[in-house]
């Protein structure tokens, strides 16, 4: 590994991510547009306070998701990923490159829908914006890690969407959003236990309703930093030059 050659993927992918304002646009501003809609279909500030910093957690995870492993793929199918393997480039490299770049974008994106939510939709929050921050670039960091490695799977941008309800949907509704985990069915509690969006979901609700750094907060925090940590060395481990 090394930091010039990572740093050199990295910009790379920012130089490409700058001439797409498509997909700019729907990274930065389809999540800040879902907030908005969710504050005025709920109409109900209590229950915005309650459901929008899981939302924080979310959306930054499902969107970095969709945009990694689709761009991946699209660089192995374009012969892209070809070129640069037959550089001093390592999997690692290539790796990290990715998810520095989609990481700094992923914290553009929490600071706008951050930003949008905290002024013009009022939400209150009980713990700090910088924690809130944090843990929600590191919810799209996951993302980004588990979008790699998804796009091993696919052979085509149709089948890395279609990954997307076997990698995501589960997670999405077993995470605790829609029913807390407690009051489900014991199997269904269980298997929520072991996927990392139920951990990215409790760190956002620890840090809206606790002033302080919890104990709960920080085991939540390092399970998803190791899962995602686990998906890029995964991700590198199954990282193919191009699709057949």
């Amino acid at each position: 590994m090394s930091i010039a050659v990572t740093s050199a993927t990295t910009r790379r992918i920012l130089r490409q991510l700058r001439h797409d304002h498509r997909t700019v646009a729907m990274i930065v501003g389809v999540p800040g547009l879902l907030m908005i809609l969710l504050r005025y279909v709920f109409d109900q500030p209590a229950l915005f306070d309650r459901v929008g910093p899981i939302l924080l957690g979310v959306f930054p995870f499902i969107i970095m998701f969709i945009v990694t492993s689709v761009g991946t793929l699209r660089e192995r199918t374009g012969g892209t990923l070809e070129r640069l393997m037959t550089t001093p480039l390592g999997r690692l490299d290539l790796l990290l490159g990715y998810a520095l770049a989609f990481g700094l974008v992923a914290l553009l994106q929490v600071v706008v829908v951050l930003t949008i939510s905290l002024t013009w939709l009022g939400l209150d929050l009980a713990g700090s914006v910088g924690t809130l921050v944090a843990v929600a670039v590191l919810d799209a960091l996951l993302g980004v890690a588990l979008g790699l490695l998804a796009s091993a799977f696919a052979r085509t941008e149709f089948q890395a969407v279609q990954l997307m309800p076997a990698f995501v949907l589960p997670q999405a509704l077993l995470c605790g959003l829609f029913v807390p985990r407690d009051q489900m069915a014991g199997w269904l509690e269980a298997i929520s236990t072991v996927l990392p969006l139920s951990y990215a979901v409790e760190a956002m609700q620890e840090v809206s309703r606790e002033p302080g750094v919890t104990g709960t907060l920080l085991r939540d925090v390092a399970v998803i930093a190791g899962c995602a940590l686990l998906a890029l060395a995964l991700g590198a481990a199954t990282l193919r030059r191009r699709t057949p």
